[in-house]
């Protein structure tokens, strides 16, 4: 752990050579009016500064740095090209070389420009909207429109644009309608319908249930095509609501993080906010109530209590309140309806152990003041969990990370490291004779935290190797010689298997600790960012709080010398999956840095699977001989081929044609949901203790283990840790051409 500490304090040097020269900086003393250009300019320039002196490979910032910003700005503006017309564009047009200018001389021409036009376009569509719905649609005439919004040209003129707002409703309609038609001629034809469940939808089992909707007569296509005009208007008032609350400074955030992003992907800026819900998703916790809110036209909704919150803690507040007021302890509520989730949140949330009044409309439409002692909270579906199951008379162990999280601030504070050491200790406890560890999905997080975890399952050596500019790559070692787990092995990685997760997958297959498998290739994010407060840079407060900038600072190189930079991580045991055939990853970034490569470092193989080779052999057979995986692929390659469809038929009756041609191939790989795996999966001991006291929890992981047993990849994972199964132990061969020692941790 000390290697690894010293390493960090080693290159923060880069962000310590930014801080000295922002003296030069500390002459800008914005104002402090709402909306202030002289804020907005020293962002600008401290944006410019602070990614030429700290990023890993700084971009020019010139012409075509400018047409890249300028092209990316205003698609982030508008998308789907609703808003701004083609003379908008050709009066834009003139900066498309001129931004970089505008970013070294501190000018906001361009921005004021785009930004005062959109508010100008906005307001206007409003009017698109309203009237467009107002009178019925005619399903009967042949018309179709095409959703490719990224090689549809922008609108001449205002009919234009109105003409294509009225073909992008018509068809959300026309998707409504046809899906009302449809389960209505299927209740007729006595066919139920089962009820589309999210995945990640959390179940409140102690809610009351719902009361059973009383069959109704059926409704006249009149009636239905009403019915979803007037959803239509409800769901675009909501979205201009919302529009409504995002301000200036928001604005001003998109073309802000523009310009970071074109450096490279990760590179982000972090407005006050946005800094603080990352600290959170890194950390995990946070001081508050525990309580997930969504705004409902201008209500703030309780949509979920975090499970052991002080909220749920306290069994007043239940999902579906509404919040009305929020009071500071003993001080005078406030009014929060209509206004900003964001500053709700601000209101709600506070150090721990204060109080935090809450006036609510319940459920049951009664008025209620709850009173709540801020804590900390713990989001527990970001926390490493583990489960157990039997397979041919063996114990086998499952654990699932769902991010590398830290605290950085409280050394003493649970992370991933220690999380997962402590859930191997567990699972050893009980007897299982090998483990898999699942990252799918797990988008990355702190390096330290990853090392720690590699380190877990060899005795000693590297982990990984960090390079900064200018300087030789640097190799992590594991930071103690004990060996946590080593037992037979496997590594569950996919396309969103990001970072962190590959740095893992990396070193597990460069030792041949372990078997990789998954999809063809992780994300491919081989770079290292660092969070930099833009506060220090300014001499005093006066300007607010300017945020933070996440910008790459470092990459990272496998033990074995490749960088995962675009390439990712190739499973050792290559699965078919529902995206196999789209375009997904860091390799399909526009800004992505390249890959490279560098020497490798000093690492000794894991050498005691001698049946390693065997196992990956079998798996890859029973993969390619699988129905379930073969039904996989050839719904992948159906996902593949219709991602490339934009064009849609405005036409009821061509369009419902449509729509049953692909319901009829859907149904055909309905059955992969369906797919049960005649496993059961449970918690540990410890867990079901916890269970008893808590329900939500128990739920959690009922749902959690119900997926398990639909899964045919853990299925696989579980056939190679058979195959894997110890018959002696051999010592470990170098894997090097010349002779070196060991890296010493």
């Amino acid at each position: 752990m000390n290697a690894i500490m010293n390493f960090m304090k080693r290159n923060y040097k880069v962000l310590l050579v930014v801080a000295a020269l922002s003296v030069a900086l500390w002459s800008f003393i914005p104002r402090t009016d709402k909306n202030d250009p002289e804020k907005d300019k020293l962002l600008l320039e401290l944006l410019s500064f602070v990614i030429n002196k700290g990023h890993y490979a700084p971009k020019d910032i010139d012409d075509n740095f400018s047409k890249g910003v300028y092209k990316d700005y205003l698609n982030a503006l508008d998308p789907s090209k609703r808003f701004f017309l083609q003379s908008d564009i050709d009066e834009f047009s003139k900066y498309e070389t001129l931004i970089d200018d505008q970013i070294r001389n501190k000018e906001l021409t361009f921005f004021d420009l785009t930004y005062n036009r959109l508010m100008q376009r906005m307001e206007e569509s409003k009017s698109y909207y309203k009237d467009i719905l107002e009178k019925p649609f005619d399903y009967n005439v042949d018309e179709s429109f095409n959703i490719d919004y990224e090689k549809m040209p922008y609108a001449k003129n205002t009919a234009e644009l109105k003409e294509k707002w009225r073909k992008q409703i018509k068809l959300s309609t026309l998707s409504s309608l046809t899906e009302r038609l449809k389960l209505q001629e299927d209740k007729a034809n006595g066919i139920k319908e089962e009820p589309a469940v999210d995945e990640d939808e959390t179940v409140d089992p102690i809610a009351k249930p719902k009361e059973t909707a009383k069959d109704e007569a059926p409704k006249s296509f009149d009636q239905l095509e009403k019915e979803t005009r007037e959803n239509s208007l409800k769901s675009l008032n909501e979205y201009f609501g919302f529009v409504k609350d995002l301000t200036r400074d928001d604005y001003f955030s998109v073309f802000v993080n523009t310009i970071a992003e074109s450096f490279d992907p990760h590179t982000s800026y972090l407005a006050p906010e946005d800094k603080d819900k990352f600290d959170v998703s890194i950390s995990g916790k946070f001081d508050g109530i525990g309580a997930r809110l969504q705004k409902k036209n201008d209500f703030t909704e309780i949509t979920e209590l975090i499970s052991g919150g002080p909220a749920w803690r306290g069994k007043q507040l239940e999902a579906g309140d509404i919040i009305l007021k929020v009071g500071q302890g003993k001080e005078e509520p406030v009014d929060v309806v209509g206004m900003r989730i964001d500053d709700v949140v601000k209101k709600i949330k506070g150090p721990k152990g204060t109080e935090v009044r809450l006036t609510v409309k319940k459920v049951d439409g009664s008025m209620k003041v709850i009173s709540i002692i801020r804590d900390v909270v713990e989001i527990e579906e970001t926390y490493a969990k583990s489960s157990v199951v039997r397979k041919d008379g063996k114990l086998y162990g499952i654990i699932y990370l769902p991010k590398f999280y830290i605290d950085f601030e409280n050394k003493d504070s649970r992370d991933a490291g220690k999380d997962i050491a402590i859930e191997i200790d567990r699972l050893k406890k009980q007897g299982v004779e090998g483990l898999v560890f699942d990252v799918r999905d797990n988008g990355g997080g702190s390096l330290r935290t990853v090392v720690d975890i590699a380190g877990l399952f060899i005795d000693q050596g590297p982990i990984v190797q960090v390079k900064s500019t200018g300087k030789a790559a640097e190799p992590l070692p594991d930071p103690d010689n004990k060996i946590q787990w080593d037992g037979p092995l496997v590594v569950m990685i996919n396309n969103f298997s990001a970072s962190a997760s590959e740095i893992l997958a990396a070193a597990i297959q460069d030792y041949k600790r372990g078997i990789i498998i998954g999809s063809k290739q992780s994300y491919g994010k081989g770079t290292v960012q660092n969070v930099i407060d833009l506060n220090q840079f300014v001499r005093n407060s006066a300007s607010g709080d300017l945020g933070a900038l996440k910008t790459t600072t470092q990459k990272f190189y496998r033990i074995s010398g490749g960088s995962t930079q675009l390439k990712g991580v190739s499973s050792d045991v290559e699965m078919p999956d529902r995206y196999s055939y789209l375009d997904i990853g860091e390799r399909d970034s526009e800004h992505a840095m390249p890959w490279d490569k560098i020497e490798p470092a000093r690492y000794n193989v894991w050498d005691r699977q001698p049946n390693f080779d065997k196992a990956v052999a079998n798996s890859k057979k029973r993969v390619t001989q699988s129905p379930q995986f073969k039904l996989i692929d050839e719904n992948a390659k159906w996902l593949g081929k219709r991602k490339d469809e934009n064009e849609y038929s405005l036409n009821i009756d061509k369009f419902r044609k449509e729509q049953e041609s692909i319901t009829a191939q859907t149904k055909k790989y309905k059955v992969i949901n369906e797919y049960k795996n005649n496993l059961e999966f449970s918690s540990l001991p410890y867990e079901l203790a916890m269970m008893e006291k808590d329900p939500v929890l128990k739920e959690k992981r009922k749902r959690w283990h119900e997926s398990l047993e639909k899964d045919a990849y853990i299925e696989e994972a579980l056939n190679i840790l058979a195959d894997l199964q110890p018959d002696g132990s051999v010592k470990p061969t170098v894997n090097l051409k010349k002779k070196e020692k060991l890296v010493k941790s």
